[in-house]
């Protein structure tokens, strides 16, 4: 193990691209910890030492390593780009000229890019006017704190103090993808991928001490033993693929005869990744931060007495059947049967048993949908059972279920995997090989 972390650190093109990454997330750290102006610090102080991990803050400060709690500038984190990248490939199926950009492959996918920035600003300035109401008036509602009502965290509240609060979010979200896009460009891994990782990992100790805290000793043994189960089981689960084969016929060009050979197709069981899991937490979030900013009375009521608490037996159905339905949907974006039939035919390639074309196409469809399945149920479940375990023990802090562990996991298994082929390149001994 020492001697493969050397390595990391021998190739200087890799060498550079990791203290980049690790130079960025500092930079993000920092700035979940600069408080924004004209906010009482002393009421700061005490939502964090109320705040638990039910509502929407438990959410939004999982997301943002803390962020929430302590009113920084980086306060809304990386969700409003989440939440607009929801709706920009939700928007693709049923706009042509969005399906018709995703086909034009990488100046397509630049233009989409591009809209998604300005949705998420706009997202932005919609989430933190919300917010600055709610802060204001001390929503418990939002806060998920049930003694919170009414504690004022911005004293001298007025229009031009609220605008510039609205003004640092919405820059402080914009810098934040801003980091991410670095990331990515130069830095290991999935930029936004890695400052979730980032925030989540950030938050582990601490709400790990709370459970040890508020739970017996035989508590925080079992949820133990639970999580070790469960990165078992991501791992497992992470790693399994369907590999479809694939042989191409030879052919003479001139005096040279060229394929022949046999290849497959692999189809992971969980091709959406941790997506699904997020995309569910961020559909499920938004309500509340809209009932907020409204004053219709039935509608606050209905999300405060459904959304609002996480081991609410209807917030834990609703998050499953978004998980299942994310699941497939992105798994649909990611693999597409019918391009991938077409290149193996034009390739001069055919899967053994089945004829090039329209039979190829629905082959590989019935073999991703039956995939599919099982890795969407066991997303579902790794979600929701310590939500349903923390229930029955009768603990409230807890670090939100195993959101954390399949983000902390899946993004943990990626940029290992992008570290690993680029130590393989040079001759070097990965971390999974």
């Amino acid at each position: 193990m020492l001697s493969r972390l050397r390595n990391m650190f021998r190739v200087p093109d890799l060498r550079n691209k990791i203290l980049f990454t690790i130079a960025i997330i500092a930079v993000y750290r920092l700035g979940t910890h600069v408080p924004v102006p004209y906010v009482d610090f002393d009421q700061i102080q005490n939502l964090q030492d109320s705040a638990n991990s039910n509502g929407v803050v438990g959410l939004l400060n999982l997301f943002s390593g803390g962020a929430i709690t302590a009113v920084s500038v980086f306060f809304l984190g990386i969700m409003p780009y989440i939440t607009s990248s929801i709706i920009m490939q939700l928007l693709g199926v049923v706009i042509p000229k969005l399906e018709e950009w995703q086909n034009e492959g990488q100046a397509g996918q630049k233009k989409i890019t591009q809209w998604t920035r300005y949705l998420t600003v706009g997202l932005a300035l919609i989430q933190s006017t919300g917010f600055v109401f709610a802060l204001k008036q001390g929503n418990s509602g939002l806060l998920g704190l049930g003694g919170f009502q009414g504690h004022d965290l911005i004293p001298t509240f007025n229009a031009p103090r609220a605008m510039l609060i609205i003004l640092v979010w919405t820059a402080g979200t914009a810098m934040v993808m801003w980091l991410g896009e670095l990331v990515t460009q130069r830095g290991v891994g999935n930029g936004m991928s890695i400052i979730i990782f980032a925030s989540v990992v950030s938050t582990l100790p601490g709400q790990g001490s709370a459970v040890y805290t508020e739970g017996s000793k035989l508590q925080f043994g079992i949820i133990l033993l639970i999580g070790i189960a469960m990165i078992v089981g991501i791992v497992f689960v992470e790693s399994g693929q369907r590999r479809i084969p694939v042989q191409f016929a030879k052919r003479v060009v001139g005096r040279r005869m060229y394929g022949g050979q046999s290849t497959y197709i692999p189809l992971k069981v969980n091709q959406s990744g941790v997506i699904p899991v997020i995309f569910a937490s961020s559909i499920l979030s938004f309500p509340a931060l809209i009932a907020s900013a409204t004053p219709w009375t039935v509608f606050q009521d209905f999300v405060n007495d459904n959304l609002v608490n996480s081991r609410g037996w209807f917030y834990i159905g609703a998050e499953t059947v978004l998980i299942i339905f994310f699941a497939y949907f992105y798994t649909a974006i990611a693999f597409n049967p019918a391009q991938q039939a077409d290149i193996i035919r034009k390739q001069g390639g055919f899967i053994p048993g089945i004829r090039p074309g329209p039979p190829t196409e629905r082959y590989l469809a019935k073999v991703l949908n039956r995939i599919t399945l099982p890795g969407a149920i066991f997303l579902a479940v790794i979600a929701v059972t310590p939500l349903l375990a923390f229930a029955l023990m009768d603990i409230s802090q807890f670090p939100f279920g195993g959101t954390a562990l399949l983000i902390t996991v899946g993004v943990a298994l990626e940029t290992m995997k992008q570290i690993d082929s680029q130590l393989m390149m040079r001759n070097y001994e990965g971390f999974l090989a």
